[in-house]
């Protein structure tokens, strides 16, 4: 599905007392870069605000004077697009993931089909019953028509709020996940982000989606595969085993790669070499201890 990102990434912070906020980090990945990752495959990507070191090549731009709010600022960053369908997101989202882009992407309606379908967008609506304006997808015609249309009735676009101009769009809403609306306004907010990503249940997922953002690699992992594989490793060989030979897979499989293989596919079957190995390497071992306790 081809359509622009637009990256809201102003505004004055004032409840964090003026910091960066799209610089400040969750799990050791800057907010902007977190909202940057659930949108890789965006046609082009707008960032509003001021520049900044990012993860992957981003289009800048400011609206006009800086500081003009969320309606001037998403004029600004629709200028930089061509594509029908639009992205917005805020910069501040540090668990929106892949498949709540994907979700808002796709709920809006083709154009021609029943307004009632949500034929100008979609939004994300919180767990609370919020609508949520910076986590949507618009239809770039219609948004640049209200946007339009406001400019005319006041003159300017400096201060006018989200719900002026979404109230005069017809949008589909997109049931949140629990965490994916989740925003940074406040030193508390970003606390509590921060002791989510280390709780037992997604821990592994987002230090893997971390490691790969640093790594620059876009790649499936099949995080169970592998963790069995070192479990094999430590107990059927030695504890030190397991990361060397997680190590060393993920070798054979870039190998693998480069020679024309499919990446995910080169980590499977890697893994089940290591594995079968793993597993034969322990039934050896188990076989010589029971000779070995039978002959005394």
């Amino acid at each position: 599905m081809s359509y622009d990102a637009i990256v809201l990434a102003g505004g004055a912070a004032r409840r964090l007392g003026g910091a960066d906020k799209p610089a400040l980090s969750v799990g050791g990945r800057a907010l902007l870069d977190r909202v940057l990752d659930a949108c890789p495959d965006a046609r082009t990507t707008v960032v509003v605000g001021g520049r900044r070191p990012t993860a992957r090549p981003v289009h800048w731009t400011r609206e006009d004077p800086p500081g003009g709010g969320p309606v001037a600022a998403l004029e600004a960053g629709l200028r930089q697009t061509t594509a029908e369908l639009v992205l917005v997101l805020s910069a501040d989202l540090p668990f929106l993931d892949r498949d709540t882009v994907r979700a808002l992407l796709e709920a809006p309606a083709r154009p021609g089909t029943d307004a009632a379908d949500g034929a100008d967008g979609a939004l994300l609506r919180d767990p609370d019953g919020r609508d949520q304006p910076l986590v949507a997808a618009y239809r770039a015609e219609p948004l640049r028509r209200e946007i339009a249309l406001l400019a005319a009735e006041h003159g300017t676009l400096t201060g006018l709020p989200l719900r002026a101009l979404t109230a005069e769009l017809d949008l589909a809403r997109v049931t949140s996940r629990p965490l994916a609306s989740f925003d940074c306004d406040t030193w508390d907010d970003l606390a509590a982000a921060r002791a989510r990503i280390r709780e037992h249940g997604s821990v592994l997922e987002q230090w893997i989606t971390a490691v790969k953002s640093e790594l620059g690699i876009d790649l499936p992992v099949d995080t169970k595969t592998l963790l069995d594989l070192a479990r094999d490793a430590a107990h059927g060989v030695a504890r030190p085993a397991a990361p060397l030979t997680t190590f060393l897979v993920g070798y054979a499989a870039a190998h693998a790669a480069a020679t024309g293989a499919d990446p995910a596919q080169a980590v499977a079957e890697a893994s089940r070499k290591a594995a079968d190995l793993a597993l034969r390497w322990a039934d050896e071992a188990a076989a010589d201890s029971a000779e070995q306790n039978g002959s005394g």
